[in-house]
């Protein structure tokens, strides 16, 4: 049977314990929202940034505390890494982003930095910034690729097109600095061939790590009104649970499979609605890899 790690598998083996994530806001907004490129944000993105169950406070060291206190309900764990998860991370007064990430990576308790960020938020100031942090602790960011095909990336509104994205994460590997990347199945439009072909992209880029979504539908989105108006076929469950499993048997198996499905806002949601589910989907996802003689370790 032919093995694939995990986020969880593969900390344990860096850091010899469980390793939880804090879900962490830099109070950053994003270049689509402020008037830099437009007043809108991506069609798929929520109010709060794709950061639906982040802190609201504002006080970086209240929210870590709050986290903890979170995350405490489902795992035992004392080492933890702050992932800056909504919006973007890299933009705006880099001085700022300087002072709060190395006051964050000073507490004991934090082993490791993830920022979620854009590939065209990767000038020379936040390059330096980056390779300083990279040697202070275990540092890895955030790409949100969703696709390769530059008609969706259109449609989405994204804001820049894939050649971006393809130099940012070669400087990336140029300076040793980790990347994982998000990729999304189901917009409208890609055939089944056109978002393996994405996942091919990603099995000769060879980024640290990959997260899988389906494309979902939130009253806060700006998509809701446009599925409304322009009703399009999304994704079944079993639709989406073989599109995974395809693309873990074409990556190869030292990138981390950091996610494999998206976390809707159950109150919020629109469509699909097996997409609410979350532990199904992944039942079914680490079903149907038994199957194929697949499997990952310890999801």
């Amino acid at each position: 049977m032919r093995r694939f790690l995990d986020f969880n598998t593969y900390f344990r083996s860096v850091f010899n314990e469980k390793v939880v994530k804090l879900s962490l806001s830099s109070a950053a907004t994003c270049p689509n929202r402020d008037g830099s490129i437009s007043n809108k944000a991506c069609i798929f993105c929520s109010e709060r940034g794709s950061g639906d169950f982040i802190s609201l406070k504002k006080d970086i060291d209240l929210q870590i505390e709050e986290q903890k206190k979170l995350m405490a309900k489902k795992w035992k764990s004392n080492s933890y890494i702050a992932y800056f998860q909504n919006f973007t991370n890299t933009y705006g007064d880099i001085d700022y982003y300087k002072n709060l990430y190395n006051h964050v990576i000073e507490k004991d308790e934090i082993v490791g930095l993830s920022i979620a960020t854009r590939a065209d938020c990767l000038g020379d100031d936040v390059m330096d910034m980056l390779d300083d942090l990279n040697k202070k602790t275990f540092l890895f960011l955030e790409l949100g690729m969703q696709s390769i095909h530059d008609d969706s990336l259109e449609f989405i509104n994204r804001g820049y097109d894939h050649r971006t994205f393809d130099l940012a994460s070669r400087k990336l590997k140029d300076h040793n600095i980790k990347f994982l990347t998000h990729v999304i199945f189901g917009l409208p439009g890609e055939s089944k061939e056109q978002m393996l072909e994405s996942v091919n992209y990603l099995k000769d880029l060879k980024p640290f790590g990959v997260k899988f979504h389906s494309l979902y539908i939130q009253e806060d989105a700006r998509l809701a009104k446009y599925y409304r108006d322009h009703p399009f076929k999304l994704l079944t469950k079993d639709e989406y649970v073989n599109l995974v499993c395809d693309s873990i048997e074409i990556l190869p198996k030292d990138i981390v499979i950091h996610r494999l499905t998206g976390d809707a806002d159950k109150e919020k949601l629109i469509a699909p609605l097996w997409a609410a589910d979350k532990l199904s989907v992944i039942g079914s996802i680490e079903k149907e890899l038994k199957k194929r003689k697949l499997a990952l370790i310890d999801f």
